[in-house]
C-alpha cells in the first residue's frame, strides 16, 4: 500500500505581524497569515487573484524568527497541511484549513522589499540558520573538501 503525502509549499507575503504565544506548558507558537497572488486568464485579460493561508510555526523555530515576522514581509513556507474541525454554537460544524509549518525561509531585503534573488535568511527544522546575506546568527560552515579530479583515464562517449 502507498503512504500517504501531506506537504505545501507555498511564497508569500505576510498578512500582519506574526503573533508569538505559549501553551500552558510553555511550549512556543507563533501564529501569521499569508497571502500568496496568482494570475490567471479571464477572458482576454490577466486577473490576479490572492488567497490567504494561515500558518503556524511550532517550538524554538518559531520563537527564534519572530522578530523578523513583520506585515509585508515575503516568506516560503514549507509545512503540512492541517484540518482544524469543530462545532459552532449555532450547532453547524465548521472546518478550516491551516499549515504546519517545519521550515521558513525569509525572503527580500530587511525591510520586507524584494532585494533580488532570495536575500535574506530562514530558519531550518533542524535548528539552524541558513544564512544568505542576513545579520541572522550564521551556522558553521562544513569543512572544505578537496574538488573532484579533472584528469579522467577512460573517454567519455557524450
Amino acid at each position: 500500500m502507498a503512504a500517504d503525502i501531506n506537504k505545501v509549499v507555498l511564497v508569500g507575503r505576510l498578512t500582519r505581524d506574526a503573533e508569538q504565544s505559549y501553551t500552558q506548558s510553555g511550549f512556543a507558537l507563533l501564529k501569521f497569515s499569508i497571502a500568496v497572488n496568482r494570475n490567471r486568464k479571464q477572458g482576454d485579460q490577466w486577473v490576479e487573484e490572492v488567497s490567504f493561508f494561515d500558518v503556524t510555526v511550532f517550538g524554538r523555530q518559531g520563537e527564534a524568527i519572530a522578530n523578523y515576522m513583520t506585515k509585508g514581509k515575503q516568506v516560503a513556507v514549507e509545512g503540512q497541511l492541517r484540518q482544524d474541525r469543530w462545532e459552532a454554537q449555532d450547532g453547524s460544524k465548521r472546518s478550516k484549513v491551516t499549515i504546519d509549518a517545519n521550515n521558513i525561509q525569509l525572503l527580500g531585503g530587511r525591510d520586507g522589499g524584494s532585494s533580488g534573488g532570495g536575500q535574506g535568511g530562514g530558519f531550518q527544522s533542524d535548528g539552524g540558520w541558513n544564512n544568505q546575506g542576513s545579520s541572522a546568527p550564521q551556522k558553521p560552515a562544513p569543512p572544505r573538501q578537496d574538488p573532484p579530479p579533472t584528469n579522467f583515464e577512460d573517454d567519455i562517449p557524450f
